[in-house]
This record gives structure tokens, sequence and C-alpha cells, in this order.
């Protein structure tokens, strides 16, 4: 099993950026897929971006050229750097994790962390 817990998350202006971080427990990171997800008021949670336990990126196409994402196994760790930051970002963020293939789906996903707030003003 792996426990996620995100931080990051802020009020921020249209246009700035912010660093998530999702900091995971256990031995065996490097084996899970991490996928961040996002969720707004009254709205499905929806794929952000996804790290491969081999490396590979995936982005939504509504983040792609705006997000980067990360890992740093020997910190238990992922980051999701996020620039140029639209009002429509506002949301939830989750970071999830799963040991299965890297998916874009909600429901491929064993682990979530408890979320964190990011809120982009106009």
């Amino acid at each position: 099993q792996v426990q996620l817990v995100e931080s990051g998350g802020g009020l921020v202006q249209a246009g700035n950026s912010l660093r998530l971080s999702c900091a995971a427990s256990g031995r065996t990171f490097s084996s899970y897929n991490i996928g961040w997800f996002r969720q707004a008021p009254e709205k499905e949670r929806e794929f952000v971006s996804g790290i491969s336990r081999n490396g590979g990126r995936y982005y939504a196409d509504s983040t792609k050229g705006r997000f980067t994402i990360s890992r740093d196994n020997g910190k238990n760790s992922v980051a999701l750097q996020m620039n140029n930051l639209k009002p429509e970002d506002t949301a939830v963020y989750y970071c999830a994790a799963n040991t299965a293939l890297m998916s874009r789906g909600v429901t491929d996903y064993d682990y979530w962390g408890q979320g964190t707030q990011v809120t982009v003003s106009s």
C-alpha cells in the first residue's frame, strides 16, 4: 500500500504559477504510476497529468505546454509545476497511484490523496 499527501495549493492570479507536490509513503514508490486529477465544483474528476513508473509523461490537452510533471523516487515524491494558470484551472487537485498500467481513468487508480485546493483569480 501507499499513502499520498498533496501540498502546494493556494490562491494565485491568472498567469502565475504554482508547484504541487505529492508525497508518498512506502518503500516501493518507484513501482507506482502516479496521476494528477482535479475536480471543480459540480464537475467530474478529470485527468490532468501522469507519470509512469518508467518515467513516461502524459498530459491532458488542456494542460499540455503549461504543466510539467516530474518524479523523484529517492524522495518518494511527484511534483506538478503549473505555469500560466487560468481561472478554469481552479479545482481541488488530487494525486493517485496504481501499479497496473498508466491510465487517464479515475477508476484505474487504487490510492488517492486528500486533495489540495488551487484557486486562480482573473
